[in-house]
């Protein structure tokens, strides 16, 4: 009786451990159908045809608020690991003053770019000094004759 209730605690409790290594996928950004987005014309659709077709842009250019952006991405996730993008679709309508359609342009994933900001070192200017450089080197450099002293000191 106890062996088999050991076995069954073991079950339950692997089970409960491996539940939380499990794979998250997850969406972000807008749902862009490729249907809808295919049936944006330039030169016939407008600003708002576009916003009924397709809804809200993710954001507009910065510097041309004729730019719309729809941005959507995929991404999975093992257990404790970093997110990795599975699908990207970028959608890039651009007005002309008039407000009309003038050109759609897709991409995907080509425009990830893979970007490490912290590095293992950080540079500095100056010599490179050793550990123990650093922790002995002011032995004996106070009062040294022809060393600068400073006034006051």
């Amino acid at each position: 009786m106890k062996v088999a209730l050991l076995k069954v605690f073991a079950a339950v409790l692997g089970t409960a451990l491996l539940a939380g290594c499990a794979g998250v996928r997850t969406h972000k950004g807008a749902v862009v159908d490729p249907q809808l987005a295919s049936a944006i014309q330039p030169g016939i659709d407008n600003k708002a045809s576009v916003e009924k077709t397709l809804g809200r842009p993710s954001f507009v250019g910065e510097f041309t608020p004729n730019d719309w952006y729809y941005v959507s991405r995929d991404t999975a996730q093992f257990a404790f690991g970093n997110p990795r993008t599975t699908d990207q679709t970028v959608l890039h309508v651009s007005f002309d003053q008039a407000g009309n359609v003038v050109a759609l342009r897709r991409s995907g994933r080509e425009l990830i770019a893979n970007i490490d900001p912290v590095g293992r070192k950080t540079p500095t200017l100056g010599r490179k000094r050793s550990f123990f450089d650093e922790l002995f080197g002011n032995i004996g450099t106070f009062g040294v004759p022809g060393a600068s002293r400073t006034p006051g000191y």
